[in-house]
């Protein structure tokens, strides 16, 4: 039988990600708590998940954007009305409400008439051949069995329509959270944006790069290591460093942020990449509303930690502050979120929660769609910059311990 349209299409989809992940069925399953051949159903179009969730996860997984991700969302929307469709028991079949067979026929009161004439000669009588006067179908008085029957068959038929063509959500497979047809989602009462590729100091950082040294560009400067990162895949070494800006929209109503949480989607064992340090002589710096995540830790918390304003002669500490707090137009706040690893390759995003006037809700923080990602770097090769060479020594030649 031919596979339905859109369950081919949202399996396409699925393939893709998992093609662009380039990982097993059984890794890929494990991490997303389903079998190998399950995972597998899904890629052929053998089978449609029951919820959402299960795809989701596979998204963030395979690092896909949240357009990629609306845009599978509608796919196993439309491939899940698909498999309900096929599952629905076709309705059952109802005759025809008919005269009874010739064989029984049921007694019924003729239509009133003239009188027949007892002088006319009777024309079956005077031709035996002749075909017997198909009898007059009766206009009034059907038969209450039949009239319950039909009654039946149109409840019926009429629950049968009603399901094939909008087919319900059961509560494990729950509704797409998308706005309705015709409606808009109010606008949050802030703004808020991120700097995901910030160096300690300014000047220090770890990456990790699938590359050997010859094949690697000298570090940038902090402004452009966005740049630099993406053009070589590079990953956050043993630390990723997550500044938070969020400001009020209006300067009298305030925003209160409640809580920040994080969130890992995946845990593997740390990447077997070199690791190419970006120390280059640090300047001050100021680092207040400083949160700690120990990503080795089985449920991540934000800590909030002291923290350092080294800008002038002395450095001085800056008291930690824990949520909650307020935020106008006038008034912003920076958060500083430092996620450490030293066991895995974690892939993660913040969920910040806020309220505002009588509303509350979560916003999710992530690298633009994807999942921020952090690898461990203990015993792996690591380099630094000798300008005066123009080229990456390993990190004992430098004098430096790792």
């Amino acid at each position: 039988m031919p596979k339905d349209a859109a369950v081919e299409e949202f399996a396409g989809l699925v393939r893709a990600l998992k093609a662009r992940d380039g990982r097993s069925y059984e890794a890929l399953g494990r991490r997303l708590s389903v079998s190998a051949s399950t995972l597998h159903r899904y890629c052929s179009g053998a089978t449609v998940p029951e919820e959402f969730a299960v795809v989701d996860r596979l998204a963030l997984l395979c690092g896909a954007d949240e357009e990629e991700r609306r845009a599978l969302e509608a796919a196993w929307t439309e491939a899940d009305r698909a498999r309900r469709r096929a599952a629905s028991p076709a309705p059952t079949p109802v005759p025809a409400v008919s005269a009874a067979p010739e064989s029984n026929p049921e007694p019924s009161a003729p239509e009133p008439g003239p009188a027949p004439d007892p002088t006319a000669p009777d024309p079956s009588a005077a031709d035996p051949s002749a075909p017997e006067a198909p009898r007059a179908r009766p206009r009034r008085g059907a038969p209450a069995p039949l009239l319950v029957a039909a009654a039946v068959a149109l409840v019926v038929l009429a629950l049968a329509a009603a399901l094939l063509g909008h087919p319900t959500r059961t509560a494990s497979a729950p509704a797409p959270a998308s706005t309705a047809p015709g409606r808009t989602a109010a606008p949050l009462p802030f703004t808020w944006s991120i700097g995901p590729q910030l160096w300690e100091g300014g000047c220090g950082h770890t990456y990790l790069v699938d590359r050997v040294p010859r094949a690697v560009a000298p570090p940038p400067v902090a402004a452009d290591s966005g740049a630099w990162a993406g053009t070589h895949g590079a990953v956050h070494g043993g630390e990723a460093l997550v500044r938070i800006t969020v400001q009020g929209r209006s300067p009298s109503d305030a925003v209160v942020l409640h809580a920040l949480h994080v969130r890992v989607v995946d845990r593997a064992a740390p990447l077997p990449w070199h690791a190419y340090r970006m120390d280059n002589g640090c300047g001050g710096a100021v680092t207040p509303r400083h949160f700690a995540v120990d990503l080795d830790r089985p449920r991540p918390l934000a800590r909030p930690v002291d923290g350092l304003d080294a800008s002038g002669a002395k450095v001085r500490k800056i008291p930690a502050v824990s949520f909650p707090y307020k935020v106008t137009s006038s008034d912003p706040e920076e958060l500083l979120v430092s996620a450490r690893t030293a066991g895995c390759d974690c892939r993660w995003y913040l969920e910040l929660e806020w309220s505002a006037g009588g509303r509350t809700g979560t916003v999710r923080i992530t690298d633009g769609g994807k999942p921020f990602r952090t690898s461990g770097t203990r015993g792996r090769p690591a380099y630094v910059h000798d300008s005066a060479e123009g080229r990456w020594i390993t990190d004992s030649d430098s004098g430096q311990t790792g």
